[in-house]
């Protein structure tokens, strides 16, 4: 690039053909990108505002992607980063290496973790870190003597990640259409099916339960099942109750490892900690990545129980061959550190579980208020609303209809920035603000995504 204007001065309309001339965006419509450039340029986040490259500001109702929990521009965060960057910028932890840093982490992490999940093993962030549970689990029976238990059992709708394995895993289409093959031995299951996991085989879908697959596949093929306590990106569907402890009661039966997918729900997102907590359901290893720095650093993380580690160790005396240059960062890890104190002692997970009741009613005003919305959820702050085009019948839009981004764009126009989720068919609109957010910020949301729903209607009926 040639240029006699530094990048900071650029004019909107130059970072625009900068954007589009330069930079590959990950889960974007390309085409898009190429011919109107990016959506927005953001240039500023403070608190629960972020701020465009043309000065307008925005609530942001979906803490980004789900992982800017304490809100942004916290000037404790980035004195933790400095304070470690010239104390001890980067340290490796390959080859028994250490440091203080990712030491205080691990213990932190247990401290607040359910049961026994006492130790981590850290990684960059979600992907990294649902892709290293499955390989630790695979692993694990292969040291056994058990190399055939390699079978993923993970549900449709499901999000795991993008790297080759958590791909393979998720249970949204969309995203293992644009390659050509996917890693082998991995089973989706339908979900929600409690009666089934319960082993009542008269009930309708067995043969796609979990457990039925179990039983066809053989327990003994079987390494893990994995699972989001919440789906998220499949449409924030929050599981029945009783239905993540018939899947643990099901693991142990089997013997068959459960881990749970927290990148999004863990560290207050659902008003408790974790999400599994909400139904008193300890994993063998969780996942956990967005919410541990609240998107300031790249962290993630596998956390397992004591026992798990104690027999991999047993099991073998040679390297443990799998692990990333930037696993245990010594910056990041101090980044998580101040931002789990931030979470504890501004009471932030109880602050996410008051304002999503206020949010699930102000959801439910309007279900009860427009035409098309219906099926209004909440659990902490992590919502969705669906677009239905009858919705006492349960009829969905038409294909050529995309209600949810048509509702989500007249939001944009009114500053407030949601997320519409699409796949498998759904027409959800997202909302999972940053866990500081008060009541009045709530209403404010709700007021401009009832004016949204309202210009939608209008153009839509």
């Amino acid at each position: 690039m040639s240029t006699n204007v530094s990048l900071a001065n650029k004019t909107a309309e130059q970072l625009i053909e900068l954007d589009k001339k330069h930079f590959f965006h990950p889960t974007t419509p390309l085409k898009a990108q190429q011919t109107f450039g990016p959506a927005t340029i953001i240039t500023k986040g403070q608190g629960i505002h972020v701020t465009d490259v043309y000065g307008k500001e925005y609530i942001d109702g979906v803490s980004s992607l789900w992982n800017v929990n304490i809100g942004y521009g916290r000037k404790e965060i980035a004195e933790a980063a400095s304070r470690q960057i010239m104390t001890l910028s980067y340290g490796s932890s390959f080859f028994n290496n250490s440091h203080d840093v990712v030491i205080r982490l691990s213990e932190k992490l247990a401290s607040m973790a359910p049961g026994d999940l006492n130790v981590s093993f850290f990684t960059s962030g979600g992907s990294e870190s649902n892709e290293s549970a499955i390989k630790i689990v695979r692993h694990y029976w292969k040291l056994k003597g058990q190399p055939e238990r390699k079978k993923i059992i993970t549900l449709d709708q499901s999000y795991h990640g993008v790297t080759m394995g958590a791909t393979s895993a998720t249970g949204v289409p969309e995203f293992k259409e644009m390659i050509t093959a996917i890693a082998p031995d991995f089973l989706h299951a339908l979900p929600f099916q409690t009666e089934c996991e319960l082993g009542d085989k008269s009930a309708p879908g067995y043969d796609r339960s979990i457990r039925g697959m179990i039983e066809t596949e053989g327990p003994e093929t079987i390494a893990a099942v994995i699972l989001e306590p919440v789906q998220g990106v499949g449409g924030v569907r929050i599981p029945p109750e009783g239905y993540l402890k018939a899947i643990r009661a099901l693991c142990d039966e089997y013997g068959i490892f459960m881990i749970t997918d927290e990148v999004i729900c863990g560290f207050g997102r659902t008003g408790k900690m974790f999400g599994v907590e909400h139904w008193d359901v300890v994993p063998d290893l969780m996942s956990v990545a967005k919410g541990i720095t609240s998107g300031y650093v790249q962290l993630g993380a596998v956390m397992m129980s004591e026992k798990l580690r104690d027999e991999l160790a047993e099991l073998s005396e040679s390297v443990f061959f799998h692990g990333f240059t930037y696993s245990g960062h010594p910056t990041a890890c101090a980044v998580a550190l101040k931002n789990l104190e931030i979470i504890e002692t501004e009471g932030l997970v109880e602050n996410a579980r008051q304002m999503g009741e206020e949010l699930l009613k102000g959801l439910q005003y309007l279900e009860n208020t427009h035409k098309t919305t219906a099926k209004a959820r909440t659990i902490g702050l992590m919502g969705g609303i669906e677009l239905l085009a009858d919705p006492e019948n349960d009829v969905p839009f038409d294909s050529s209809i995309y209600a949810a981004p048509a509702v989500v764009e007249e939001c944009e126009k009114r500053n407030l920035i949601l997320r519409p989720l699409t796949f498998g068919g759904l027409n959800v609109v997202a909302l999972a603000p940053p866990l500081i957010v008060n009541k009045q910020d709530v209403e404010t949301m709700i007021e401009k995504l009832s004016d949204s729903i309202r210009a939608f209607e209008k153009k839509a009926l």
